[in-house]
């Protein structure tokens, strides 16, 4: 059972509302290292064999690879390339690009000459993934800034406390653009680095998406509910510019707010309808 500590209850705890970016990376690290250890980056990354030295991986030039993939120098191998130095962003690349490139170790011998360890033979990509994304996001939830790894690998801005489920809940419709729209709409806005545009971008797609079910929306809510929806999007600068239109707002919490509304108010509208037997999704 998990216990908040004593100091942390108490207001005592310098790091209760996590660590920076260096202590972070450190973690990191530790967890790349137990990783490395497990052999789930031994498919790609190769291995080191006490009678064989450096066995390759799939990947045959590793430093090559993350520089054509990322734009990047100097990342690899990650113990020597001063990993303390790294910017956010750097992490967030790492994370992400190793995130393609792990399994799980199956099968393999092992090789008893000096204590060598296992020579892994067969992986599990899918099961490396979700070991992986278990371990990013052990690393992200001790970070002083709200980011977590998706079960798709990417980094993303974690929800506010309490609404985390809201991801996780899957949406009672099999309409293909309804989900399609959804689902890109809450990447566009919880992508690492999404600007205000881009949040306010989302904003309108899920206004959209309410406005695909606005037909059948008459049949579960009231007249005035559907108008005051709707207010909302078409009325604060949201899928309209114009003199009319209210900006006279702080955008990132507005925009916040209003993405968790929309988003929770498709999920309850799709399941009012999902109860309503002349309904068709």
């Amino acid at each position: 059972m998990s216990r908040i500590p004593y100091s942390i209850r108490h207001g005592l705890n310098k790091n209760a509302k996590g660590f920076g970016l260096f202590d972070t990376l450190q973690l990191f690290c530790d967890a790349f290292d137990d990783l490395k250890e497990q052999g789930y980056t031994h498919e790609y990354f190769g291995f080191y064999c006490i009678d064989e030295d450096e066995v390759r991986g799939k990947i045959s030039n590793i430093e090559r690879e993350i520089k054509l993939v990322l734009r990047k120098s100097n990342l690899w191998p990650i113990y020597s390339t001063g990993v303390g130095s790294w910017k956010e962003d750097d992490l967030f690349d790492m994370m992400e690009f190793l995130y393609d490139r792990v399994s799980k170790p199956l099968t393999g011998s092992h090789h008893s000459y000096g204590d060598c360890g296992m020579h892994w033979v067969t992986f599990d990509a899918q099961k490396g993934k979700e070991h992986f994304v278990q371990k990013m996001n052990d690393v992200l939830l001790t970070y002083e800034k709200p980011f977590i790894m998706s079960a798709d690998g990417l980094i993303m801005r974690r929800a506010p406390d309490g609404l985390e489920q809201i991801f996780d809940a899957k949406l009672p419709s099999e309409d293909n653009s309804v989900l399609g729209r959804v689902k890109a709409a809450t990447n566009a806005y919880r992508r690492y680095g999404a600007s205000i545009d881009d949040r306010r971008h989302a904003v309108s797609d899920l206004a959209g998406v309410l406005e695909l079910l606005r037909p059948k929306m008459r049949d579960v809510i009231t007249k005035a509910d559907e108008a005051d929806l709707f207010n909302i999007a078409n009325n604060f600068e949201i899928r309209h510019q114009n003199d009319k239109q209210k900006n006279d707002y702080d955008a990132a919490i507005w925009l916040s707010w209003m993405f968790y509304f929309y988003l929770s108010t498709i999920h309850l509208m799709l399941r009012r309808l999902a109860n309503e037997p002349k309904q068709q999704l």
